[in-house]
């Protein structure tokens, strides 16, 4: 998956921050973006249907985010417009995009309506190949419950577009006062099930406890491999 991070601030941020470059560089690829959409689509495009993966094609070259940021901010400068679907639209209301003035209208895609609609659908599957845990396969309410010596999801928003794989987002919580829902401090020590590094992480940034039957088979191995390592410190000083 390509493409560089998104740069989060605006251009006045920036320059506070004296970042001014780097918001330059993420508008270029931003409007990059809007016209690889608007090519992919011309070439794409048959007149009646969109060719298969015509989405995918610019994800590869600008990543999720990006490609997400650039649809989402047409659809909401358009949002009059009953060309697209209001599944779309409501969609595209889940992405903040900052208010940058007259520069949001720079990479707006001139693509027609409809069939930018079709691609907006394409965009919006293409991650479920990923495969990745979502709210669906958490348990209800886990936002409300004690997180130590649980299976927690990780949410996409937190990893590297590169490290969107079910095996990152998977953690066995260890300790930290965010294992606890309503404690003051958020952090979380846990270690990562599918190549054991333990870090911390804060608690908003977990969808929430993954349910039982969605651990799966390589899952199960690891977590009770961890669980007898934590174990057997304890069993150690019971035993001198």
């Amino acid at each position: 998956m390509a493409g560089k991070p998104m740069y989060p601030y605006t251009a006045k941020e920036a320059k506070a921050r004296g970042e001014l470059e780097a918001w330059r560089e993420n508008f270029r690829a931003n409007c990059a973006c809007a016209g690889a959409i608007e090519l992919a689509i011309q070439r794409d495009f048959d007149g009646m249907h969109l060719k298969e993966d015509c989405a995918k094609s610019v994800i590869k070259l600008y990543g999720y985010r990006r490609v997400g940021f650039v649809l989402a901010n047409t659809l909401q400068e358009h949002s009059y417009d009953g060309r697209y679907s209001p599944r779309n639209k409501a969609w595209s209301r889940t992405i903040y995009i900052p208010p940058e003035g007259d520069h949001r209208y720079t990479f707006l895609i001139g693509s027609h309506p409809a069939v930018l609609d079709g691609f907006v659908n394409e965009y919006r599957s293409a991650p479920e190949e990923l495969h990745l845990f979502n709210a669906s396969h958490c348990i209800p309410d886990s936002g409300e419950q004690e997180y130590m010596d649980r299976v927690l999801v990780l949410s996409p928003d937190t990893l590297r577009e590169d490290c969107w794989q079910p095996e990152n987002q998977l953690w066995l919580a260890l300790d930290g006062f965010g294992c606890r829902p309503h404690a003051i401090g958020r952090s979380i020590r846990c270690t990562c099930l599918g190549d054991g590094e333990t870090t911390r992480w804060n608690r908003s940034e977990f969808v929430g406890i993954l349910k039982d039957e969605c651990l799966p088979d390589w899952a199960v191995d690891r977590l009770t491999q961890l669980r007898q390592e934590q174990a057997a410190p304890v069993m150690n000083e019971v035993t001198m």
